[in-house]
């Protein structure tokens, strides 16, 4: 694919943000996303200052036709967000974020983290449910379904979405909402990056305050009982309530088991839910406390650092099995690293994720009891093939246990997961999905995420 250097400069002169190429002295930073196993080079990424330098980009790429990808937080572990010698539409410098506490909506551009958009809401005491590391773009994650510490009392991060603004394929400019372009808010709610740039997101916000979380740590041995005891115990939780379980390493190098709840209701009556928790075993540690909302993604953030080379797998799960169990705990012992990142983790869903109707948004998995994710990071590229064997090891082990469904947002690009897995991202939801796609994007232009192809 060739492009005339007239025709660049044309195209470069038009925009109000700035176009860098290869050879440029940002460029190889530019390129860089969190995972670093990604090493990608566009031939331009276009930062936009604005939704139309957005729509010159997105023309340009299709009028072209140069392979597209967009990129908000750069966050994700698929690395998509960067496309090898295409566009690159990168809404990093679009991170603006306005609150309207009296009518408890924020309304933040593509390319705000959840770190800006916290920053903002947590101001007057609002927020809304996102990632668990502050700097994910909220665009990827609400994209994909949303899930957070908050979901199971305010539901996915899609649930709170309102109305966006998105920049088709043909360089249209249009607004999704409940009574404007109905099936493309319907697709955008968990069909992924498939149908446009959004350029802004407005949510719904709920009042969140200081809140209980912590790791209550158990040694590895106990697995069963403990994991057995949190499945029992979030049965019958209260939505305010959200809780991992986790196969990981504490400081020492050792392997531990752990419960992590969230509590995001009043503490006093928090600390009483979460008494059984906390008693069961006993714990070798508990390190529960009461901090600021903001200050549970401290942890998150250290483990999933940038500058480390990462590789995932996911499933869905129906119910924790014994045998599900007895998988994720021989396969964990065979961990080829202990850095902060690698582990296995078990988010609860239900509570308001469970009670959204199947068919009001394209989010595919809300009868799921659990997401688990298994992930690895390490530094020396000598590392990859052990490591990626490793995840893929327990994901294995784990399938007889497991529907085919997965989260999206958790996967790879298409070209490691296969067509069938992206299918499964989106379940039922796909045909109707890639009839919208024949609408909005018939050209598929949008074809960088797990992708869903026109009909």
């Amino acid at each position: 694919m060739i492009v005339a250097e007239n025709v660049i400069k044309k195209f470069a002169s038009s925009l109000h943000g700035e176009l860098i190429r290869p050879g440029a002295e940002h460029y190889e930073e530019a390129r860089r996303v969190w995972n670093e196993m990604i090493d990608r080079k566009p031939l331009m990424i276009v930062r936009c200052r604005g939704t139309q330098d957005v729509v010159q980009a997105v023309s340009f790429a299709r009028d072209h036709g140069v392979p597209l990808s967009v990129r908000g937080g750069g966050h994700g572990v698929s690395g998509t967000a960067i496309c090898e010698g295409g566009l690159v539409v990168d809404l990093s410098s679009m991170n603006g974020v306005q609150v309207d506490p009296g009518r408890r909506i924020a309304t933040a551009e593509g390319g705000a983290t959840w770190r800006d958009l916290d920053r903002a809401t947590q101001a007057h005491g609002l927020a809304t449910t996102g990632g668990i590391v502050s700097d994910t773009g909220i665009a990827g994650l609400t994209l994909g379904g949303g899930f957070g510490i908050l979901m199971r009392k305010h539901g996915l991060a899609c649930d709170n979405l309102l109305e966006a603004e998105i920049v088709t394929a043909d360089g249209r400019i249009r607004k999704a909402s409940a009574t404007e372009e109905p099936d493309l808010f319907w697709a955008i709610r968990g069909g992924g990056g498939n149908f446009g740039v959004v350029t802004s997101f407005t949510y719904r916000i709920h009042p969140v305050g200081r809140i209980l979380w912590g790791p209550i740590i158990h040694p590895v041995d106990r697995a069963g009982d403990v994991l057995r005891h949190y499945q029992k115990f979030m049965e019958g939780a209260p939505d305010e309530l959200q809780a991992y379980g986790a196969f990981l390493f504490g400081p020492d190098g050792s392997p531990v088991v752990a419960i992590v709840p969230a509590w995001i209701g009043p503490v006093e009556e928090g600390l009483r839910v979460l008494r059984p928790l906390r008693e069961f075993g006993p714990p070798i540690a508990d390190l529960v406390q009461e901090i600021a909302y903001t200050d549970h993604r401290a942890i998150f953030d250290a483990a999933y650092q940038r500058g480390f080379r990462n590789y995932w797998k996911s499933n869905m799960l129906d119910s924790l099995t014994d045998g599900a169990i007895e998988a994720l705990a021989g396969e964990f012992a065979k961990a080829p690293s202990k850095a902060a990142g690698t582990g296995i983790a078990l988010e609860a869903l239900g509570g308001a994720v469970a009670r959204v109707k199947p068919d009001d948004t394209a989010f595919a998995h809300r009868g799921a009891a659990y997401s688990v994710i298994i992930t690895t990071a390490w530094k020396d590229p000598s590392g990859d093939a052990t490591s990626r064997a490793w995840v893929r090891g327990v994901w294995e082990a784990l399938r007889p246990f497991a529907p085919q469904g997965v989260y999206v947002n958790y996967m790879q690009e298409e070209a490691d997961e296969g067509e069938g897995r992206v299918r499964a991202a989106y379940g039922a939801k796909y045909e109707r999905l890639a009839a919208l796609k024949g609408k909005y994007d018939p050209g598929n232009l949008f074809h960088s995420t797990q992708n869903i192809r026109p009909t």
